[in-house]
């Protein structure tokens, strides 16, 4: 939305569910990360968040949370989510920048960033902006992708690769997509108020031979093992972190859920757009979708 604004890996006309998830071979990843999030999910809420939501195939787990908003980029991503799951007032579909997020603060008791840290170029930016919409002691649950990886190291050694797995500083492997060092993500969460309370390894055995040959239960057993070592060491491609929201949060008007994330606000919700009070801006709905990634005239 501005030249100041980090720039954003959108998936907009992308057949990512289809194509990686459903025919991709991913069962074992999808199932591993079934198992990460059913031990670190609160057992219930009213309001969670989904960052990087995608077209839902995380969504059916947040069972125990009276309501999921979940939160894209791309409107089309969004679109299948919603013809994934349906139109109801347990779900709200938003289009919208994580650096700029369209909610007040202290709004949400819970989120959920699987799979989207490492499309950050500013993964700070983007905590600080969770953090400041989650309640104190609301839970957060991320997931980033790991460069201290065992693969990572052993190329490192064989000097197949150039950039080394053991220092802090991200590593931009393809346009957008960040490997991140265990170590940073803990600074950036402590930085950004949250405390990390426990940690989990996750897709120990992502290796095409492996999951060619052995059965898929089995893989998933092994992995669920293997996650628990997760606050000792990290050495997996996928590292899943649950953290609480410290501090305060400073209170929105009774009442309110989005703001303007132009300005921060206060919304005027129209038929078929939502007006700020403040700078002007109109935000449009779309077909039930919430669309904040643009003004509208």
């Amino acid at each position: 939305m501005s030249d100041s604004t980090p720039p954003v890996c959108s998936y907009e006309g992308s057949d990512y569910q289809t194509s990686f998830w459903e025919h991709g071979g991913r069962a074992y990843e999808d199932q591993a990360e079934a198992v990460a999030l059913r031990r670190l999910l609160p057992a219930s809420g009213k309001l969670l968040l989904e960052l990087g939501a995608g077209a839902g195939r995380n969504t059916p787990r947040y069972q125990g949370f009276e309501r999921v908003v979940l939160l894209d980029y791309s409107l089309t991503q969004l679109q299948q989510a919603a013809q994934r799951l349906g139109f109801s007032e347990r779900y709200l579909f938003v289009a919208a920048d994580v650096y700029r997020l369209p909610f007040v603060n202290g709004l949400f008791d819970a989120a959920t960033m699987i799979r989207t840290l490492h499309h950050m170029a500013d993964a700070p930016l983007a905590l600080r902006q969770v953090r400041r919409v989650m309640q104190p002691g609301a839970t957060f649950i991320l997931e980033y992708a790991n460069k201290q990886n065992v693969k990572a190291i052993l190329r490192y050694l064989l000097r197949r690769q150039d950039w080394s797995p053991f220092t802090p500083e991200p590593v931009e492997f393809a346009a957008l997509n960040f490997d991140f060092h265990p170590r940073a993500v803990r600074g950036w969460l402590k930085e950004s108020g949250f405390d990390l309370r426990r940690t989990l390894t996750v897709s120990h055995f992502r290796m095409p031979a492996l999951k060619r040959f052995m059965p898929l239960r089995l893989l998933v057993g092994l992995d669920s093992l293997a996650q628990l070592t997760g606050n000792w060491w990290q050495l997996s491609p996928s590292v899943f972190t649950r953290s609480q929201a410290l501090g305060e949060t400073a209170p929105a008007a009774p009442g309110a859920f989005f703001q303007c994330p132009a300005c921060g606000g206060a919304l005027e919700t129209l038929p078929k757009a939502l007006v700020c009070s403040g700078c002007g801006k109109r935000w449009a709905i779309q077909d039930g979708i919430y669309d904040f990634r643009q003004p509208v005239a």
